[in-house]
């Protein structure tokens, strides 16, 4: 009987983080895709600056990111994957609303540095699931997880579009504020954590909380650290989803670009970002289930090296339509990469240590999220915004390549 309690629980929490989570990134989706306008609108009025100053926007965020998720995953191992969940919720609940009410850009970035330091409902999400899911379903769970993300930053878009096209964006940003609320209220109400921390070294009598929490954060630290195939598994991330995110924040100025007459330019903005994500959705879920049965390497590696071929015909694009065709083609093969990190991640953690292995995962995609948007608006500025593409695929065959030797050589997870 208490087993198949402990069989219902975790479903029943994966399927309330799964809408959880898929309202909350929807909330984010509304309006990040298109900051580049929102800062065009608080006077930035030169190409030059508006790429630099969008990148920047993404860069301080991902910065503060990768400082502090390391030090929510300890706190997530200590106090509870539920509380994290929430704090990242409603934190951006928060900042988000905020950032509707500046009056220039400077103030939108201090905000969004903020954001970074608060927010991360993905690796806080995916902590509860993976610690609560039996580690052979990992493929299935947390490919279902990736789902809700996907289509959460699918939906976002679409709705960002609309509103941001009838209302303005000031009105996206308060929208994506009550919908990060609605999600953590859901968390908050529905989903039931019975908490216990690792019985590590945790407790002295001699020292206060303050040191045992520091003590374990490091201690969660160094026996990741020493696991050589969970750095692998963060190389690939970091070199990953640099290829993704060179693009992504450019891409709102090249369909611009494409359309010179600006006419429905976000909702056309927002269509395009919308497929991608959704066919990332259908993409996570499916290859996660096939990583369970065939393996989490096998999956990576091609879904890299689709993705390398896809980035290479979207230099060539004269249309929206063909950039929205192939951002889809390019979405399927970004949601395998994803599972099947998580995945293979999932079951190389330590027991007890989800949430100090996702965080550090966090820390990993924040520097890529940091460099990248910087790295992309350099090429636009010196090169222009098509050859954005070509640097993608190249760095997408590089991985594949590396992925493939590197991990060849570690122990693929048990299923």
């Amino acid at each position: 009987m208490e087993a198949d309690s402990s069989k219902r629980g975790w479903q029943r929490n994966l399927y309330v983080i799964w809408v959880a989570e898929l309202v909350a990134i929807a909330g984010f989706n509304v309006i990040m895709p298109f900051l580049p306008y929102y800062v065009q609108q608080l006077g930035v009025t030169g190409l030059g600056q508006v790429e630099m100053w969008s990148a920047l926007l993404f860069t301080g965020q991902a910065i503060t990111m990768a400082i502090f998720a390391p030090i929510w995953g300890s706190l997530a191992d200590r106090h509870g994957r539920k509380l994290m969940v929430e704090r990242a919720m409603f934190g951006g609940a928060v900042l988000l609303g905020a950032m509707g009410f500046v009056r220039n850009v400077q103030q939108l970035a201090v905000l969004r540095v903020l954001q970074g330091c608060v927010t991360g409902t993905v690796p806080a999400a995916t902590t509860l699931v993976a610690s609560s899911a039996p580690r052979r379903r990992a493929g299935y769970a947390l490919g279902l997880l990736q789902m809700a993300v996907y289509s959460g930053a699918s939906a976002g878009p679409l709705l960002g579009g609309l509103v941001a096209d009838a209302f303005g964006y000031q009105a996206a940003f308060w929208v994506t504020a009550a919908l990060l609320f609605a999600a953590g209220l859901g968390v908050f109400f529905l989903v039931e954590e019975h908490f216990e921390p690792s019985r590590q070294k945790e407790d002295s009598p001699a020292e206060g909380l303050g040191t045992s929490a520091a003590e374990g954060f490091w201690q969660g630290l160094a026996l990741v650290l020493r696991s050589r195939a969970l750095l692998i598994m963060f190389g690939t991330r970091v070199v990953m989803r640099f290829g993704a995110r060179i693009v992504g924040p450019m891409l709102p100025l090249f369909v611009q670009s494409l359309m010179p007459d600006g006419e429905r330019v976000a909702s056309i903005t927002g269509l395009i970002t919308g497929v991608g994500a959704a066919a990332s959705a259908l993409g996570a879920v499916t290859l996660g289930r096939v990583g369970d049965r065939i393996g989490y390497r096998r999956v990576l590696v091609a879904c890299a090296l689709g993705a390398a071929v896809l980035h290479i015909p979207q230099f060539f694009v004269n249309t929206p339509t063909q950039l929205l065709i192939l951002q889809g083609a390019v979405g399927v093969a970004l949601g395998g990469i994803l599972a099947s990190v998580s995945a293979t991640l999932a079951n190389l953690a330590p027991e007890g240590r989800q949430g100090i292995v996702y965080g550090l995962d966090s820390s990993a995609v924040s520097m890529a999220n940091a460099i990248a948007p910087m790295a992309g608006a350099v090429i636009a500025t010196g090169l222009g915004l098509r050859f954005i593409f070509l640097c993608a695929a190249g760095i997408f065959a590089l991985a594949a390549l590396g992925t493939a030797g590197l991990v060849a050589g570690t122990r693929e997870p048990e299923q």
